[in-house]
């Protein structure tokens, strides 16, 4: 499970310019998606706070003296590609694997990284079972999907929400999504209802809330479509003036949703991984992270930031031997942007994970939709 040398005039991808790669260098291949279906502007953020932590890293000397490179590769949302890129990425040599926004596809690419004996850090994706079997080899920084969702049904029970329907797509993130739903709220009363929108319309979905006497809506579907039409039909919709829309994966996070939805897209909740306060390093990283994408950055761009800061810890406190950084998981103590970064071993979940980064429910304001209302924590 040896990773090979680092071939010769190795090359850096980034989805739109190759360039020679410093011999001296030690790499880290990033998975990120740049293109559709892939989301886009979530992989852009990303690849941000990649970036930004790697010239931080070179700006204070490096790796032991040796600059830091970043390789990229774009999943495109692609579990089959992204499982290609990191074949390719450890035969050029990388020393760990960083990224990955889409949790279909962070579990593929952990899968072949189990398989070859290359260190990965997962920056974003949130699936709880994202390998099969416990792994060495794999940590993570955003935290399990059913920890992040309990917060979110809290949430939904605080407002008063006990019959809550999910609009919802196939998918495994979906499926999990909906099950950890109904596994919490159950107990307490709740019931989940779902509506598939393969088989209705926008405005037949409206229909259906009515029928069922839905008081709350989650999307658990694609962005931007189908879920930008069925906010539409939604907020237009007479009969559910009342209704929450909700959408816990994290749409209205970016730009491109209020851009699409103007006043709609607000007062709709949803799951960000930020505390109620940056630390130092953090404040700094925003305003550099800001500058950058000429907008405020998301948490999956601090979720990049992070992701470079501990690998790159870890490479300068046991070398770039893979086995040695996969088995230095536990030991790891990193201040982020976010907190002190620590891992470990938490129930139910196969690989390294930090337990827990901090959790929001929050929205647009619908007064100032640029503004985001911290609504509840966990």
């Amino acid at each position: 499970m040896n990773a090979p040398p680092s071939p010769p005039g190795a090359e850096r991808t980034d989805g739109t310019s190759v360039r020679s790669s410093v011999r001296s260098s030690v790499r880290i291949g990033a998975l990120v998606p740049l293109t559709r279906p892939g989301w886009v502007e979530a992989g852009e953020h990303l690849l941000a706070g990649l970036e930004s932590a790697v010239r931080d890293v070179n700006d204070a000397g490096g790796i032991v003296g040796r600059p830091l490179e970043l390789v990229v590769r774009d999943t495109a949302a692609d579990p089959r590609k992204a499982a290609t890129a990191v074949d390719e990425l450890a035969r050029l040599g990388v020393a760990a694997l960083a990224g990955e926004y889409h949790s279909v596809v962070a579990r593929a690419a952990a899968a072949r990284a189990d398989t070859l004996g290359l260190p990965y850090l997962c920056s974003s994706a949130v699936l709880d079972a994202l390998t099969e079997q416990p792994t060495d080899w794999v940590a993570r920084l955003a935290p399990a999907q059913s920890h992040g969702w309990q917060i979110y049904a809290d949430f939904l029970l605080g407002a008063g929400h006990s019959r809550i329907a999910v609009a919802t797509q196939p998918s495994v993130y979906w499926a999990s999504g909906t099950r950890i739903l109904r596994d919490y709220l159950a107990p307490h009363g709740g019931t989940v209802i779902e509506l598939d929108v393969r088989a209705l319309a926008p405005t037949a979905v409206c229909d259906e809330l009515v029928d069922k006497g839905a008081t709350a809506l989650l999307l658990l579907v694609g962005h931007p479509e189908p879920a930008v039409s069925i906010v539409t039909s939604v907020r237009r919709d007479e009969r559910l003036a009342e209704i929450l829309i909700g959408a816990p994966a994290g749409q209205p996070e970016f730009a491109e949703w209020a851009t699409l939805l103007g006043d709609d897209g607000a007062a709709i909740p949803f799951l960000r991984y930020l505390p109620e306060r940056l630390s130092p390093l953090g404040v700094r990283v925003e305003t550099v992270l800001r500058e950058r994408l000429a907008e405020a950055p998301s948490f999956v761009a601090f979720e990049g930031y992070d992701t470079i800061t501990v690998l790159a810890e870890v490479l300068r406190s046991h070398g770039t031997d893979r086995a040695r950084s996969a088995e230095s998981w536990s030991r790891v103590a990193v201040e982020g942007t976010r907190g002190l970064i620590e891992f470990s071993r938490a129930p139910g979940i196969g690989v390294w994970q930090w337990a827990w980064a901090p959790v929001q429910v929050v929205d647009r304001d619908p007064t100032e939709p640029e503004r985001f209302r911290i609504l509840h924590a966990g």
